[in-house]
């Protein structure tokens, strides 16, 4: 895969985005664009923690099923679940069906629950200032960054499980705390991103 492709509708996107029609969308109108909500970032930390050791592929084509079974992500709701809600998640098929993934959910609502100033204000606590330019290849995309290695320390203290160094960059990705849509791509990024 090369590292900037363009597509048939003649858009030029990062190599991965343009490598199924799921990616695409994905690229195209969420990865990367800033998001703010508590229960919207706990959303992808608990779907950036079940990807580990998977295809991101295979998270996003399962993610309506996740939100069906995890009550939307809202953290009250999944705060909440004890043993039963475990073992419902472990028999839904339509979901990646990891215990040791599923307890981390669950753990992960309480201790964003409490949070004194909620999950969006810690994490974005720990976005790096924006780049001067984006990368012009993803040689320059790092796997994990002192802010990312912060921020997983800072939730693990905080009760947080699944949320290592790398998992924390691919959460800054996902979710706009870093702009790593290469040089070229057609998406164009948010000035609310760049203002923070």
């Amino acid at each position: 895969m090369t590292d900037l492709l363009i597509g048939a509708d003649g858009l030029a996107r990062c190599g991965w985005g343009a490598s199924t029609p799921d990616y695409a969308i994905y690229h195209d109108e969420e990865w990367g664009r800033p998001l703010r909500g508590d229960d919207a970032l706990y959303e992808r930390l608990t779907l950036e923690a079940f990807q580990s050791g998977l295809s991101w592929l295979t998270i996003l084509r399962k993610r309506e099923a996740f939100r069906a079974a995890f009550d939307g992500f809202r953290i009250g709701a999944v705060a909440g679940y004890g043993e039963a809600d475990v073992a419902r998640l472990l028999a839904d098929a339509g979901i990646v069906r990891n215990r040791a993934k599923i307890e981390a959910a669950v753990a992960n609502a309480r201790a964003a629950l409490e949070l004194p100033d909620g999950l969006a204000t810690l994490l974005w606590s720990y976005a790096p200032a924006p780049r001067a330019r984006r990368p012009a290849s993803f040689a320059e995309v790092p796997a994990l960054t002192p802010e990312s290695t912060a921020l997983a320390k800072e939730l693990k203290k905080r009760g947080f499980r699944f949320v290592g160094p790398t998992t924390a960059y691919a959460l800054m990705q996902a979710t706009g705390m870093v702009d790593d849509h290469l040089a070229g791509c057609h998406v164009q990024r948010p000035a609310e991103a760049v203002m923070g």
